[in-house]
């Protein structure tokens, strides 16, 4: 019964034809016939003699058409061989002659043709089938009744079953009778190269399945079938089925081949190269191409596969833009891989390049000769063009087109055709390719440039004495100008570039937002000014001492001040600390910057290295001079804000500014202060915080 049988065509795709083989049992072969005709098979082969054609006194029959299927023919339940089953359709070929005495015979003649014409027509067909290395020549005995023989009309089939053929042999089938009446049928067909082999796709990868029954033993080879060279091995294995083989899909390419046999003495090899028409292989194989430019004038094309394509000269141009062919165009030549071609050019140039191009598009283009020629060159192109009759025309190569010498044109080369003309006959151009055809020239382009660049030097030389004696005429007047302009410069950079680290004590909720008043105006100057009121978030990440420190280096490295805003809260934590010492800022909030700051800024005021780092301020409503502890009196400790001037002087720095626009500002800075300034007004050294309540207790311990 038939059983399925799975088989791929030649060109193997995502959806593989899939047909159903019938089993043969036993291994002799078999014949039989149509319906009304009788068959024999003789046994064993017989010689393959077709001799030469005969005519035919009276009907006889001949084949006129082959048919093959494909049929499996089993020894054994898993031994099974492909085998070609061949069909063979019959005619009656001729008619009866009449004798030409008919007519003086009369009756008789008709009474001794009628016993041949009522007789039943017997044929021998020969088949021979060959397919390497096998070759078989067999005979079948045909015989047709009276009753269906009729000149011209088909009287049916005789089957054959079968030839053995190996898996993608290519059979070649001929039948013709003994005696031959005609010329032989014959009939070629490729037999499917795998039938036990699937390709499938999943994502990247590609699967080789091979569907092989288990324990039987196979060689499998993958290779690059180069049609210009041998085969160039990839990847071989002997393996035991059933397998599966992944591939990356990088690795197809158009000539990848798949090659099969079974690991035993003179079997044959069986080939399918499944990617010939893949896209994804075509594209691979661009990618895996190499082209190189060999010295001086030689070029090679590396890849694993023949393409396609074509390569050219093209010139490049320094200024850019797409890389022009030559014209008239040098001859195109067909790619040969893997293959050291030349140029026929009698010079090389760094704005020569190959181009290889498929269907139209440029693929790959190179200029590597400027590695040994040096870099690209402003070179202009000249295109001679040869005719009949010694007629020639030049022109140059430009991205407009060729433009034709001594044109009306707006580019570079028509506004210097003379000049190329004349550096073209006083030999200064190269000579890169001379024929029949034409010639192309290169003739340098840096002398005009030269020309005018020293235009533009010489304008440049005259503005910039014109310049000068205007400068002279006018020196008094200049020099003025020269020296408002620095100290302007010098002191906005100082005052502008500045950084502030402003240090208080937050006695109260009123006393912070006179503060945040103050930072605000003083960046309004402007100065860079840092206070913790804006850095809550990173003095709580990194605590009240860790944020100082990083804050101290940064102004003083900077060239910057720290300014020490005193307040009655922070004179009694500076006499806490320098009675009872560093322990007794640790009872304070996480956020008090100032109290963990005087573990630092008290060792500089004891060792002298204040001054010129330190300026002290407080305000004159809320706490009298002399409140404030003697040894922070080694720097400024000015007023606020009656000593505004002073203070906004200090900030700045050596850079003085102009008396009247430091007034200004000054009256700036005090009326943003005002309206924080009227919330904390008190009593002279008794602000309204309960820090002054603790301090008194504590002193009353």
């Amino acid at each position: 019964m038939p059983v399925p049988w799975f088989l791929l065509s030649l060109a193997l795709g995502r959806s593989p034809v899939v047909l159903s083989l019938e089993r043969l049992a036993g291994p002799q072969d078999a014949v039989r016939c149509s319906p009304g005709l009788s068959c024999h098979l003789w046994d064993g082969d017989v010689l393959c003699l077709p001799g030469s054609i005969v005519s035919a006194p009276e009907p006889v029959l001949v084949p006129t058409h082959l048919q093959t299927e494909l049929v499996l023919r089993c020894h054994q339940e898993t031994d099974c061989e492909l085998c070609v089953r061949v069909v063979i359709h019959l005619t009656v070929h001729g008619h009866w002659e009449k004798p030409e005495d008919e007519e003086q015979f009369g009756r008789a003649a008709d009474l001794e043709l009628e016993e041949p014409r009522n007789a039943s027509l017997q044929a021998q067909v020969v088949l021979s089938f060959q397919a390497y290395p096998t070759a078989r020549c067999v005979l079948l005995e045909v015989q047709v009744p009276a009753a269906l023989v009729q000149p011209g009309q088909s009287v049916g089939s005789v089957v054959f079953d079968c030839f053995e053929a190996a898996l993608g042999a290519e059979v070649r089938i001929w039948s013709y009778t003994q005696p031959r009446y005609k010329k032989e049928l014959n009939f070629t067909q490729q037999l499917p190269a795998l039938p036990w082999l699937n390709v499938s796709a999943d994502g990247d990868d590609v699967h080789l399945v091979l569907e092989v029954s288990e324990e039987q033993h196979f060689g499998l080879s993958l290779y690059w079938n180069q049609v210009q060279g041998p085969t160039k091995p990839w990847w071989h294995r002997n393996l035991t089925g059933p397998q599966t083989i992944t591939l990356n899909h990088t690795d197809l390419v158009p000539c990848l081949c798949i090659q099969v046999w079974p690991l035993e003495l003179d079997s044959v090899r069986t080939s399918i190269c499944p990617f010939r028409k893949d896209p994804r292989a075509y594209r691979n194989l661009w990618r895996a191409t190499r082209l190189q430019l060999l010295h001086p004038l030689g070029w090679r094309l590396d890849a694993p596969c023949s393409l396609p394509a074509e390569a050219s000269l093209c010139w490049q141009a320094l200024g850019g833009g797409p890389c022009q062919s030559l014209v008239p165009p040098l001859p195109r030549e067909n790619v040969t891989v893997n293959k050291a071609l030349d140029f026929p050019l009698l010079k090389g140039h760094p704005n020569l390049c190959v181009q290889v191009s498929s269907w139209e598009k440029v693929q790959l283009q190179e200029c590597l000769w400027s590695d040994s020629l040096g870099p690209l060159k402003d070179d202009m192109l000249l295109v001679e063009t040869r005719g009949p009759q010694a007629n020639r025309s030049l022109c140059a190569l430009e991205l407009s087109g060729c433009t034709p010498l001594l044109s009306r044109a707006s580019t570079r080369a028509a506004r210097l055709g003379e000049q190329l003309l004349q550096d073209l006959q006083s030999g200064q151009c190269l000579q890169l390719w001379d024929d029949d055809l034409g010639a192309l020239w290169a003739c340098p382009m840096d002398k005009y440039i030269h020309q005018r660049w020293a235009l533009v030097w010489l304008a440049c030389l005259l503005f910039a004495a014109v310049l000068f004696l205007l400068l002279l005429l006018k020196k008094d007047h200049v020099k003025v100008w020269l020296r408002l302009l620095k100290e302007d410069v010098r002191a906005g950079v100082a005052s502008r570039g500045r950084a502030a680290l402003l240090l208080y004590s937050a006695d109260n909720a009123d006393f912070e937002r006179l503060v945040g008043a103050l930072a605000s105006a003083l960046c309004q100057l402007p100065l860079r000014v840092a206070v913790d009121l804006w850095s809550r978030r990173e003095l709580s990440a990194q605590g009240a001492l860790a944020w100082f420190h990083a804050q101290r280096r940064q102004t003083l490295q900077e060239g910057g001040v720290v300014v020490l805003l005193f307040s009655p809260g922070a004179v009694a934590l500076c006499r806490e600390w320098l009675q009872d010492g560093a322990s007794a800022t640790g009872a304070h909030g996480p956020h008090d910057a100032f109290a963990a700051s005087l573990n630092c800024v008290l060792p500089d005021f004891m060792q002298g290295r204040a001054p010129g780092r330190y300026v002290g301020a407080y305000f004159d409503s809320l706490l009298r001079r002399d409140a404030v502890p003697s040894l922070f009196l080694a720097v400024p400790v000015l007023a606020l804000p009656s000593q505004l001037p002073d203070f906004l002087r200090a900030l700045q720095g050596p850079g003085l500014s102009h008396p009247g626009r430091l007034a200004d500002r000054a009256e700036q800075v005090s009326q943003a202060l005002q309206p924080a300034l009227g919330c904390c007004v008190g009593p002279l050294g008794t602000p309204e915080t309960g820090r002054e309540m603790g301090l008194e207790a504590g002193d009353g311990t």
